[in-house]
């Protein structure tokens, strides 16, 4: 996940430019959206409209560390046949979007993000965040602060770490060629942290999800993040699994749209897929 020199928060940041696919390629429709950061960065992101008659909510998608928005497609282009508008954003330096990667622009491009939503939807029209891997580490504190934060029903953090320079210091301990550099992570800036945002979170509810058998990201930190965060607030982890392949298990997507709807006040359950797979009941959290 990290490399083991470099400089600061440039640590977290693998930002690829080629777009290896788009939403048409399986088969979505969608619209390419252009919007600024608070500093004026052009940013590029996609919206997938809800395949059903009347979308339940909208939710913004924070796609990991490494490549851009193509490749971490297939990870929630399933949400829309269950019944929900999906915007995806690349952060600044990433696929379309403009400027050079920082964690600080990283910050502001989500809060931009959020804001863009909330004046795109009607009112009425709830939302939802759902943030993966550095996502899920960015979107807490992007949350807590924005302005927009009453609409948001629910932060979904998935596979994230709970700490900046707590995830640099575990990297750099993990091989005898790099443990002499721990001190490294001291440069880290953790005033971002989510492990500190996420008692801000309140009263939104909160999904922590995780893999077990995530090596990038071990469990713990899914477990910190759930003690830090006052309730409401659920964790769910799940068996084995590779670090980011949370939501490519049938099993959690069902987990997510039922929490989701749920969240959104809609009665019933959302929408089936067409493999027929059945349900994640949301009372098993």
């Amino acid at each position: 996940m990290l490399p083991v020199l470099g400089g600061c928060t440039r640590l977290f940041f693998y930002p690829d430019r080629e777009l290896v696919l788009n939403p048409a390629t399986l088969g979505l429709e969608f619209e390419e959206v252009r919007f600024r950061s608070g500093d004026g960065v052009p940013l590029h992101g996609w919206y997938l409209p809800a395949e059903t008659e009347d979308a339940a909510g909208s939710v913004l998608f924070l796609h990991g560390n490494a490549e851009n928005i193509s490749n971490h497609l297939p990870g929630v282009a399933w949400l829309p046949e269950r019944g929900f508008n999906v915007l995806l954003i690349d952060y600044r330096g990433y696929g379309r979007s403009e400027g050079a990667v920082s964690l600080e622009g990283a910050l502001a491009d989500v809060q931009a993000a959020l804001a863009y939503l909330a004046e795109r939807e009607p009112p009425e029209r709830p939302l939802a965040v759902l943030g993966q891997s550095l996502g899920g580490a960015l979107a807490p504190y992007a949350v807590s602060r924005s302005p927009h934060r009453d609409r948001v029903r629910a932060l979904v953090v998935d596979s994230a770490f709970a700490s900046y320079r707590g995830i640099a210091r575990e990297k750099l301990a993990s091989t005898w060629l790099t443990w002499p550099f721990q001190w490294l992570a001291w440069n880290v800036p953790d005033r971002y942290s989510p492990v500190d945002a996420m008692a801000e979170i309140a009263p939104i509810p909160v999904l922590i999800t995780h893999n077990r058998g995530d090596r990038i990201i071990p469990v713990r930190h899914a477990w910190d993040l759930y003690w830090a965060a006052e309730e409401p607030k659920r964790v769910c982890l799940f068996p084995g699994g590779a670090h980011g392949s949370t939501f490519l298990r049938p099993e959690a997507r069902d987990l997510l749209a039922a929490y989701l709807w749920q969240r959104f006040g809609r009665s019933g359950e959302p929408p089936r897929t067409e493999d027929g797979m059945p349900r994640f009941r949301i009372d098993t959290l």
